[in-house]
């Protein structure tokens, strides 16, 4: 950051819709504002919105957007690719108009749900890259009755023919008859991992659907529905991959 070149801090917390210029500069005397971890004591500071990392109460403020980052509610039997050899339906399907994008970390054609994309290569790479250990949720419809020893055993850890692999956190939400409904975070972005898992331990899935990324949400888009990350969760996303 610079007292002589860049961008007025206040103009650039007004641009990423923060608060009015004349509310900011009541937010930095305040001193709730914070450029590259250290606390702002003057009105007037100039800084590149590119490179410094902006926060307002602890939560980052991303850049003005470059790049697009895209949250699609992937429907059942639509594939993870912008194109398909075999004429299936792809996420291209539900963009619209937003040209090609990246998918971060694919669902398979049978999995539903939470799907991240953006045009951000940068962004891409490391949301996908395992030593960021971005969690991943999803609730999976199971054959038979889950217990809670078997709960136990998927946080403990299975081997699969690629190793290793454990839950975070696992949730028993039903259980009927003939099939449990379990809710499972983990980190791994192995392929199908979920499915594995559970097929390891006995219950094979019926149904999977992911509903969170990191501190993205699924929450109520519809299926086939898109919307773009808001400030927040990108602002989070990119100190979790640190951009």
């Amino acid at each position: 950051m610079s007292t002589e070149e860049g961008i007025r801090l206040q103009k650039v917390l007004a641009q990423a819709g923060v608060a009015s210029r004349r509310a900011a500069e009541d937010l930095i005397a305040r001193r709730r504002v914070e450029v590259n971890g250290e606390v702002v004591r003057e009105q007037g500071l100039r800084v590149d919105p590119a490179r410094d990392v902006i926060r307002v109460d602890g939560k980052r403020i991303p850049p003005q957007r470059q790049h697009q980052y895209v949250v699609l509610n992937k429907p059942r039997g639509v594939v993870s690719t912008m194109d398909d050899p075999h004429g299936r339906r792809t996420v291209a399907d539900f963009l619209g108009g937003r040209g090609r994008l990246f998918h971060v970390g694919r669902l398979d054609a049978d999995t539903e749900g939470l799907l991240l994309l953006t045009n951000d290569g940068d962004f891409a790479q490391r949301m996908a890259h395992p030593s960021f250990e971005v969690p991943k949720t999803y609730v999976a419809e199971v054959a038979g009755q889950v217990t809670e020893a078997t709960l136990k055993r998927l946080r403990d850890g299975v081997t699969l023919e690629d190793g290793p692999v454990s839950a975070d956190r696992t949730k028993l939400m039903q259980r009927l008859e003939d099939r449990s409904l379990v809710r499972v975070t983990l980190h791994s972005g192995r392929n199908r991992v979920v499915r594995r898992m559970f097929e390891e331990v006995g219950h094979p899935v019926r149904k999977l659907s992911r509903i969170a990324i990191g501190p993205v949400r699924l929450g109520d888009l519809k299926s086939g529905a898109v919307r773009d990350l808001t400030r927040e969760e990108l602002g989070a996303l990119l100190d979790l991959v640190k951009l």
